[in-house]
């Protein structure tokens, strides 16, 4: 990949020779595509150059499909707003330059995002801090006023009355194709969603629509970067809420949100920098249907690798424990138990 990636970065840059490209590393993860760091130094202006990049490449199969230039005019959107994201670079849609779709964006360094680092001793002192801030640049999120950029462009915003259906008929349609094999609480859950809508919300926000602990990059003294905008939408900004909730991600599994905050301490945070209150009832709808959710992602990683569409090791993992904890998850946020 060195070779090409130089190839690319010289065709990019004007002027620029010599491109050496180094420590090339995968990230492991990711749901709907490769995430790859390098480094970058050449000559320009006869002077030398070096820069840090992130490369997002569409893979095989993933446990998503999404549209990367949606994910890249979020990034975009908000490069200069108080919402902290990378700066993006070159998008190529159509190019076989690395022999898939891609875009590459500026690496923030020395941050972490990984969700279990943020529980270790060395964050016990800030730990609090960056959880309120978590919550506070969620409210910057949906305080955006998206109409006039490149998000408008790219998606077509629903009526408020018609968020909570648009994101339900999506992913119901995503388990549809992809269940290997029936799916009774998911289907219970769908048929409770849909006899049970949510009020529309006050104003169609910006959804990150995975934000989450393990989808930001931190150092002890902030949060510097949201990253993982593939699944960005205009909806309920509630749909955020309730992810950031979900107890698939209760790393410390003691009940705290992300392992880093109880429910109604974020909750607070929410309503103090948003200036709005939290409907409790709807917070509950939109639980359940990221149990719905969240599943349908797990389908489709595990029917990508049942169709002999990738050898991922991620995918099969899905299907062997993911899914089952989630039937768990879906039936406690119905209030049936498990």
């Amino acid at each position: 990949m060195e070779a090409e990636l130089a190839q690319y970065l010289t065709s990019k840059i004007p002027g620029s020779s010599g491109m050496a490209i180094s420590n090339v590393f995968r990230i492991p993860g990711g749901a709907s595509r490769e995430t790859w760091m390098f480094d970058a130094a050449w000559e320009a202006d006869g002077h030398s150059h070096t820069g840090a990049f992130v490369l997002r490449k569409d893979p095989p199969a993933s446990l998503l499909t999404t549209e990367r230039e949606l994910e890249y005019s979020f990034y975009r959107a908000f490069e200069d707003s108080p919402v902290p994201v990378p700066r993006m670079r070159w998008l190529e849609n159509g190019s076989t330059a690395l022999g898939a779709p891609f875009f590459i964006m500026d690496r923030i360094l020395g941050c972490d995002s990984n969700a279990n680092r943020i529980q270790e001793a060395e964050y016990t002192p800030v730990r609090d801090a960056l959880a309120r801030r978590m919550y506070e640049i969620l409210t910057e999120i949906h305080a955006f006023d998206w109409r006039g950029t490149e998000i408008e462009r790219v998606i077509d915003p629903p009526a408020p009355g018609e968020c909570w259906k648009r994101e339900l008929d999506h992913w119901e349609r995503v388990i549809n194709e992809n269940e290997l094999s029936p799916q009774p609480i998911a289907r219970a859950a769908i048929r409770w969603l849909r006899a049970n809508p949510p009020p529309p919300p006050q104003r169609v926000t910006v959804v990150h629509a995975d934000y989450r602990v393990g989808n930001f990059l931190y150092t002890p003294d902030g949060i510097h970067g949201i990253v993982d905008w593939e699944m960005a939408h205009l909806g309920d900004p509630l749909e955020d809420l309730a992810w950031s909730f979900m107890e698939a991600w209760e790393w410390t599994r003691d009940g705290r949100k992300g392992g880093i905050i109880w429910a109604e301490d974020a909750i607070r945070v929410y309503e103090e920098a948003s200036g709005t209150k939290v409907d409790r009832e709807a917070l509950h709808w939109w639980d359940v249907f990221g149990s719905v959710k969240g599943q349908a992602i797990w389908l489709t990683g595990a029917r990508s690798f049942q169709d002999g569409k990738t050898a991922e090791l991620m995918m099969p993992f899905t299907s062997y424990w993911l899914i089952n904890f989630q039937d768990e998850i879906m039936l406690r946020a119905m209030g049936r138990g498990a």
